[in-house]
């Protein structure tokens, strides 16, 4: 059976989503978590389309998990407004795959662009798989290199010995995906608030990124350790027994008029 008489075969992939007026905050803005949420829900859509998503996964035991993410925002959208999220794979490799995010608005609008490292793995061994060899290489099919993403690359998230516990949370029911652990996104939320109102009254957000190293499950308690290297970067270090993933935040001062 031809590949391209079975799946989508446009390397990108469009969808829309809204900013509602409860995933917004304080200010009327869509919080950055739901926009990662809704960058992820764009991701499965267009894996699933192309024959490797979670639909066919699931089915031989496999699963993507989400190694890196980063999100750089241009300007959040108000309540409302629609959201058009275009995501593509810009490489693959044998154990890490490279998918990329543009947000924009009806009008053209530019609100953030997005990008993001997924390795594979069995479900049963919890070993990593070889992206190559499902669907005889399918992924490789799909890969879009002429398409650009202005914004720099995920990285490591260095964070120093100096960092220090900022908070203590513990890992209940709502923090819990499918796979049975601590929700990508979730961190990002309970690292936002990390800062109180006040501090959002003048900062906004400019980039999140996440490094993903462990699963944290139902019942861990997750120990935030932050290094302010200046006053808009933060460098924070999530831990349980074992360090489960490094944060970096960059805000900007919002000027008043």
């Amino acid at each position: 059976m031809e590949k391209t008489n079975v799946f989508e075969t446009s390397k990108v992939g469009k969808y829309q989503f809204f900013a509602m007026p409860f995933h917004c905050d304080f200010s009327n803005h869509l919080r950055i978590d739901h926009l990662g949420n809704d960058m992820l829900n764009a991701a499965d859509l267009h894996s699933d389309a192309r024959g490797f998503g979670m639909n066919y996964l699931n089915t031989v035991d496999k699963t993507w998990v989400l190694s890196r993410f980063a999100i750089e925002v241009v300007d959040m959208p108000v309540s409302y407004k629609v959201l058009n999220v275009e995501t593509w794979v810009e490489s693959a490799m044998r154990f890490f795959t490279s998918r990329n995010f543009a947000v924009t608005g009806t009008d053209g609008e530019v609100y953030a662009y997005g990008r993001s490292i997924w390795a594979m793995i069995d479900t049963n061994t919890r070993q990593p798989v070889d992206l190559l060899k499902v669907r005889d290489g399918l992924l490789n099919d799909y890969v879009e290199t002429d398409k650009p993403c202005p914004v720099d690359s995920c990285s490591r998230v260095k964070v120093n010995g100096s960092a220090n516990l900022w908070s203590t949370v513990k890992a209940t029911y709502c923090d819990i995906d499918i796979n049975g652990h601590v929700n990508s996104v979730k961190y990002i939320e309970h690292v936002l608030d990390l800062w109180d109102i006040d501090w959002y009254n003048f900062h906004r957000i400019k980039r999140v990124e996440v490094a993903y190293v462990a699963e944290a499950h139902c019942g861990d308690e997750l120990h935030f350790y932050v290094e302010e290297r200046s006053e808009s970067d933060f460098y924070i270090r999530i831990v349980t027994r074992n360090e489960v993933c490094r944060c970096y935040v960059k805000f900007e001062e919002i000027i008043t008029k």
